[in-house]
């Protein structure tokens, strides 16, 4: 794994992803995001069906307890 900060800490996981993130959202517009989601969205339409859907949308409004709040 990547060293952080010329110590022998290594980074974890979620600090590598976070610079990479970074990285990414420096190095791309507003445009490309755009694009992806917009293919993202068309390949998710062909692979899944209204059931789908309809479980993703009741899960909408519920509480997720797995998540990290910002």
């Amino acid at each position: 794994m990547a060293k952080q900060n010329n110590s022998n800490r290594k980074m974890t996981v979620e600090e590598a992803g976070q610079k990479g993130g970074n990285k990414t959202s420096k190095e791309h517009d507003k445009e490309f995001y755009q694009d992806i989601g917009q293919k993202g969205g068309e390949t998710t339409s062909q692979e899944h069906n209204k059931e789908f859907y309809e479980e993703i949308g009741s899960k909408g409004g519920k509480q997720n307890n797995n998540r990290k709040s910002s």
